[in-house]
C-alpha cells in the first residue's frame, strides 16, 4: 500500500502532553523555543547553527506539515495538555515503509528540561508507531557525547545496538561516534 493511503490521528495525548502534526501558524511558538533553547541544542542539531527568521520558522513548519501528509517525514510537536504551551518537537525519520522500520527523533525547549517529559513523549510516539503504522524497528541515534539523549533512550527502554565511529562532523569538523538505540517487534514490544 502506498504510505500516502493510510489514515490515522493527527494528535494524541499522553499523560501530561498533547502530540501532533505540525499546524500552519506554529512558526512563532517554535521558533520562540529555538531561541531559548539556542545554546543547548547547538552542540547537537544543525537547526540551532543559526537562530532562524520567524519567517524561515513557519516555513520550515509548512513543509513539514506537507511532509506529514505525504508521509514522508513525520514532524510531530510536542504540547502541554494543560497549558498548550509548545515545549519541544520529536517525530517519526528516516521511514522506511517497506520494513516499517522509524528513527525517533526529538528537542525540549530548555525551560522544560528535567521533568521527563521527553521520556513520555518518545513512549507515546513509540505506542502510536505501533498500534497506527504497525512499526517493526525503532531508532534513536544521537552523537555519542550527547549523554542526556543517550539516557531518554534509556530510560525508554531501547536497547544500545551499537556505535557508528567517526559518521559524521560536528559544527567543528571533527568526526563523530554516533550511538543507535532501538527497539523491535517480536522482542521489545508487540
Amino acid at each position: 500500500m502506498n504510505p500516502i493511503m493510510l489514515s490515522f490521528p493527527e494528535s494524541f495525548n499522553t499523560t501530561r502532553l498533547t502530540i501532533r502534526a505540525p499546524e500552519w501558524g506554529d512558526g512563532a511558538e517554535v521558533n520562540d523555543a529555538i531561541r531559548e533553547s539556542v545554546e543547548q541544542l547547538r552542540p547537537w542539531l544543525p537547526f540551532a547553527e543559526n537562530v532562524p527568521s520567524l519567517e524561515e520558522s513557519e516555513a520550515h513548519v509548512r513543509k513539514a506539515r506537507l511532509q506529514f501528509l505525504e508521509r514522508t517525514d513525520m514532524v510531530l510537536h510536542l504540547r502541554d495538555r494543560h497549558t498548550n504551551e509548545f515545549v519541544g518537537s520529536s517525530g517519526l525519520h528516516r521511514i522506511d515503509w517497506s520494513a516499517r522500520c522509524f528513527e525517533i527523533g526529538y528537542w525540549i525547549r530548555t525551560s522544560r528540561t528535567g521533568e521527563g517529559l521527553m521520556t513520555e513523549a518518545v513512549q507515546g510516539i513509540e505506542q502510536f508507531a505501533i498500534q497506527y503504522l504497525d512499526a517493526n524497528r525503532l531508532e534513536i541515534r544521537c552523537d555519542s557525547c550527547n549523554i542526556r539523549s543517550a539516557k531518554v533512550a534509556e530510560r525508554a527502554g531501547f536497547t544500545l545496538e551499537g556505535i557508528l565511529r567517526s559518521v559524521r562532523r560536528d559544527r567543528a569538523g571533527t568526526l563523530v561516534d554516533v550511538m543507535v538505540f532501538s527497539k523491535i517487534r517480536g522482542k521489545e514490544f508487540e
